[in-house]
């Protein structure tokens, strides 16, 4: 069986290839067509490159007279290849099969499977050319596996069994290099020597490398030179210059490009940047701007305040531009210091001690700054520090005045009279100037006023004796102010120390009382005393003691003095008795023995108590014998309160008895008459005291004749008014019953007195004078207006609705009533 194929040629015309099968090819079995399709396919380059060959299996005889063995046919096919991005008007001829049991009868069919079968690939069934449809990208797809078969047209029946063979896409120089990782940052020390690598570059190109030199790569430098270099075959940057500062230029821009083709003519390139940084290295000393700094500072400023500041210049970055600065020389060493702002890096400088412009008016310091950080490669470049001078000038201050010494301290006895000197403070203006000073106590520092000062000279004088046992220190302030200028001030502390005068008698220690058992031996020890002094005691200074000359020689008790400021008590004799005499006042003489001598009596104390056998005392108290046994004084105390407050409470309530009030009269029967009438009309308020007022008439004791009368009667009796008269016998009986009241009132002697009687005068019907009452008046017509009684407020309210209208009427049932 033999195969045509025609093929399309890297930069040729199509030419037809004639593959011829050979009858008696070895070594390719029949078995090894699925290891074949399996990938083994290889391309073989022959002599004459383009042709491909196919293979049969199998072995022929021949001889004439030999019976010819056929194997099974089997297609070994070699790689068909297919140029990429063909653009052109018919389809690409990829290639023909060709079988030899095909007669050219049509009655074979070709049937072409696989990958791009039917779409990419297409197959004459008749005459089995092979046609590309499609433009094919190597970069997409490099190869294409198919498999192609001859079966019978009417039956479908394979001819000869399928074989595999693979298409592959013969690449063309259609894609440029590209930097994938671009652009590109590197950084490379400043002064570096020249080809110093810097980075490596690296394009890709998506052509084949294997056929021809489409992804053949060289580098070069487009931009950048000529402080960079690149190398052509790896990419790799290096510096060409030597030299090259980061203070002059830090950042370059690089341009690298990658061209195919080996870098020829006709070659696709790409190019990238590379933004390349020199880093610093400690390469420049620091430097001064100025060689001398001039700065000032007043003489009032106080240690620590800033005088000025310095700074040396230094190009380099970060740790390599970091200055160290100190003083080196001047006379000022001693009076300024110099320190370093941790932010700003400039040197400080700062006061160390106060300056007086009177004593030294200008100073010179030297400071020197010089870098931390040094490069052994640079140090020939050195030296890598620097000097200046600095000239600080003293400015003249109105200061307060100065005392001549931080404190003082000065001594007055007391009980000094008023106005004796105590001592003298001395305070002087050390300006030019030399202004004068006065003087003054600050009141809160003496706020009872013990001393008062010179204002021209300092003298501390008392302005009244001074008690040491009240006050032994007094600590006071002195101001000293100049005259003139800014009246500035300044205060000095004096202590005063009130010196001892022995002025203070001494006394008893302790002024509790002696409790001496009742049968104390005669001889023995009760107490021993001690003495205080108020005084201050001198060296070698002590109390003595002794019994006032009035107790001198009693019989009782006796004093030692022991000679160290104390004194025991000695009992003369035995037989005390409480009942006889329980207490003994003893006087004792004290004597301090100071300059001059202070001396006092004290009284001791000695209570006689009663003891048991050990001398344990069982009771000081005086006892009365005369008592009850079992009853102590406060249980009769208790009882004796007791009955007095029970006489208090009847005492008291006897006496509230007495004091209740009964009715004046007592009626045997009811009489209407005494029927009190109550109106709801709103009186006068608090202000009516004249209204009547029956209870006063009515008294029971007096009824019963228990309250004597207790005043004297009234020997005039004022006649009744003109007009009174008996009632007429139609009138109301009230005035018959007040008279009446009266009189019996006037004739008993319970009565209470005159002055709670309550007078009233009664006009009866056809009196001349008429009703008094304002319940009458309403029904008689009267031209007066009472309606301002609206704007009296709610007191008035009652009679502002009686008589504010002209229509209401009243009845004159009340008519004969009382005013």
């Amino acid at each position: 069986m033999a195969m045509l194929m025609k093929m399309q040629g890297f930069g040729m015309l199509r030419s037809l290839l004639v593959l011829v099968g050979v009858s008696a090819l070895c070594n390719v079995a029949l078995g090894t067509r699925k290891g074949t399709a399996s990938g083994d396919h290889r391309s073989h380059r022959h002599r004459h490159p383009g042709h491909l060959s196919l293979h049969r299996h199998g072995q022929m005889m021949g001889k004439e007279g030999q019976v010819l063995h056929r194997s099974k046919r089997g297609w070994v096919w070699n790689q068909f290849f297919v140029i990429e991005e063909y653009t052109g008007p018919e389809p690409v001829l990829v290639g023909r099969l060709h079988s030899d049991v095909d007669s050219g009868d049509g009655n074979i069919k070709y049937i072409l499977s696989g990958e791009g079968a039917g779409t990419i690939f297409v197959i004459d069934d008749k005459t089995g050319n092979i046609h590309a449809t499609k433009t094919l990208d190597r970069e997409e797809q490099a190869q294409y596996t198919l498999t192609a078969q001859a079966v019978a047209r009417d039956t479908h029946k394979p001819l000869e069994p399928p074989s595999e063979f693979i298409v592959k896409v013969q690449d063309i120089n259609d894609n440029p290099p590209e930097f994938l990782h671009g652009p590109y940052y590197a950084r490379v020390p400043e002064m570096s020597n020249v080809g110093t690598s810097v980075m490596q570059v690296t394009a890709t190109d998506a052509d084949d490398p294997t056929y021809g030199n489409s992804a053949r790569l060289v580098y070069s430098i487009l931009q950048g030179q000529p402080y960079f270099s690149v190398e052509p075959q790896t990419g790799i940057i290096r510096t060409a210059l030597p030299n090259m500062d980061r203070e002059a230029r830090q950042e370059y821009d690089v341009v690298i490009q990658a061209k195919d083709m080996g870098g020829h003519m006709g070659g696709l390139s790409g190019t990238t940047e590379v933004k390349i940084t020199l880093t610093d290295v400690n390469d420049n000393p620091p430097k001064f701007p100025q060689s001398v700094y001039p700065m000032s500072i007043s003489e009032d400023k106080v240690p620590g305040e800033e005088v000025g500041r310095l700074k040396a210049k230094d190009p380099d970055l970060g740790d390599n531009g970091l200055v160290n600065y100190r003083l080196i020389d001047g006379d000022g060493l001693s009076m300024f210091e110099l320190s370093t702002d941790s932010e700003t890096r400039e040197a400080v400088i700062k006061l160390k001690k106060p300056v007086d412009f009177e004593t030294k008016r200008t100073y010179t310091l030297k400071v020197e700054g010089s870098n931390l950080h040094l490069d052994p490669q640079f140090l020939a470049w050195g030296p890598y520090k620097d000097e200046a001078t600095i000239k600080i000038s003293v400015e003249d201050a109105d200061e307060p005045p100065v005392f001549v010494a931080p404190s003082y301290t000065f001594e007055v006895e007391e009980n000094a009279p008023e106005g004796t000197l105590v001592g003298r403070v001395h305070a002087k203006d050390t300006d030019v100037a030399n202004n004068p000073v006065r003087y003054m106590i600050p009141r809160y520092t003496d706020v009872e006023q013990f001393f008062s000062i010179n204002s021209e000279d300092g003298m501390i004088t008392t302005t009244r004796p001074l008690d040491r046992e009240a006050q032994a220190w007094h600590n006071i302030s002195v101001s000293a102010t100049e005259i003139g200028g800014h009246h500035q001030d300044t205060k000095v502390r004096v202590n005063i120390k009130v010196k001892d005068v022995n002025d203070n008698a001494p006394e008893f220690a302790t002024n509790n009382e002696v409790l001496m058992c009742e049968t104390v031996a005669a001889g023995k020890v009760i107490e021993t005393v001690s003495s205080v002094d108020k005084d201050e005691m001198a060296h070698r200074q002590h109390f003595t003691f002794s019994l006032a000359p009035e107790v001198a020689h009693n019989h009782n008790f006796s004093l030692k003095d022991n000679r160290d400021s104390t004194a025991s008590i000695y009992v003369l004799r035995k037989g005390f008795s409480r009942l006889t005499q329980d207490v003994y006042h003893l006087p004792i003489e004290i004597n301090d023995n100071g300059f001059p001598a202070m001396s006092s009596t004290n009284t001791l104390t000695i209570r006689v108590c009663s003891c048991d056998s050990k001398d344990t005392i069982l009771s000081c108290n005086v006892e009365p014998y005369v008592l009850p046994a079992g009853l102590s004084t406060g249980a009769l105390i208790a009882i004796l309160a007791c009955i007095v407050i029970l006489l208090a409470i009847v005492v008291l309530f006897v006496a509230l008895r007495r004091q209740k009030k009964e009715p004046l009269i007592v009626f045997e029967e009811e009489d209407i008459r005494e029927n009190i009438i109550t109106y709801d009309d709103e009186g006068g308020g608090e202000e009516d005291t004249e209204a009547f007022d029956i209870a006063t008439l009515q008294n029971p004791d007096g009824a019963n004749g228990f309250l004597p009368r207790k005043d004297i009667k009234p020997e005039l009796q004022y006649p009744l008014r003109p007009g009174i008269g008996r009632p007429a016998a139609n009138s109301v009986d009230v005035d018959d019953f007040i008279k009446t009241r009266i009189a019996e009132a006037d004739s008993d002697p319970t009565a209470p007195p005159y002055d709670s009687i309550q007078i009233y005068g009664y006009e009866g019907r056809g009196s001349l004078a008429g009703s008094l009452s304002s319940l009458e008046s309403v029904t008689t017509e009267s031209d007066l207006d009472y309606d301002y009684l609206q704007s009296w407020g709610p007191r008035f309210k009652k009679l502002a609705d009686l008589y504010g209208t002209k229509d209401c009427s009243i009845n004159d049932a009340d008519e004969g009533e009382d005013s």
